[in-house]
């Protein structure tokens, strides 16, 4: 009797259990939450539970003509050193045995002399050079500057361009810079640093009389050249 009341207790649980398991969150397939604008948001289930969730912050929308501020920290650092060294030594012998007559040479006709005298020419002579150079070079460049979206990837990807212009006493001074960057490493404050810059470029020109006087003359540059060689 107890056998037969186990058993048909048995059957119930398995009937009890089969809607269960169709209600299982292992065997039903979750649902992405998105958010309204039909993105997907993973951090919707935590925000709706969580008393001490704190949202990211989104990515910012950017468009062709926005601002982004760049701070340029740039430091190189080069160093060479080269050094050469060749030598060269040559030894010419020759013996002039027969010469033609002169005289018999002015009138046209190929005649040996009458000197039997053997002439004998022996030269020597060397050549030896060295060359040594160092060169080391250290440069910093910090500057902020004011860049324009001139056009964004399909991916979000950000391309900067930005040109400033210094005039002071007759001094011009260009800085030119372009680059491309993640939306996402814009900060709040609506800034990026130069070394998160791909394809960076960056170049500074001053003209004015002050680099006009730094520049080696006409005269200068031309000894140069010549003894150079």
């Amino acid at each position: 009797m107890r056998t037969a009341r186990a058993f048909a207790a048995a059957i119930a649980l398995a009937g009890l259990a089969m809607p269960a398991l169709g209600q299982s969150f292992f065997t039903r397939e979750s649902d992405v939450p998105r958010d309204a604008h039909g993105r997907s948001d993973p951090h919707a289930s935590l925000r709706a539970v969580s008393l001490s969730f704190v949202q990211p912050p989104m990515p910012r929308e950017f468009a062709v003509h926005d601002l982004v501020t760049i701070i340029i920290d740039e430091t190189s650092r080069s160093e060479s050193q080269q050094k050469l060294e060749t030598e060269k030594e040559y030894d010419i012998q020759a013996a002039l045995k027969q010469f033609p007559s002169l005289r018999h040479l002015i009138q046209g006709q190929f005649e040996n002399g009458d000197s039997q005298r053997t002439m004998r020419l022996d030269l020597s002579g060397g050549h030896e050079f060295t060359s040594e150079g160092n060169a080391r070079r250290s440069d910093r460049f910090i500057a902020r500057i004011t860049a324009e979206v001139i056009d964004v990837k399909p991916n979000g990807t950000l391309v900067l361009e930005a040109r400033k212009q210094i005039v002071k006493d007759r001094e011009v001074q260009m800085i030119v810079l372009s680059g491309m960057c993640r939306r996402e490493d814009v900060t709040t404050n609506n800034t990026i640093t130069s070394s998160q810059l791909a394809g960076l470029t960056v170049v500074q020109s001053t003209d004015g009389d002050i680099s006009r006087a730094a520049k080696k003359g006409l005269i200068p540059r031309v000894f140069e050249t010549i003894f150079n060689f």
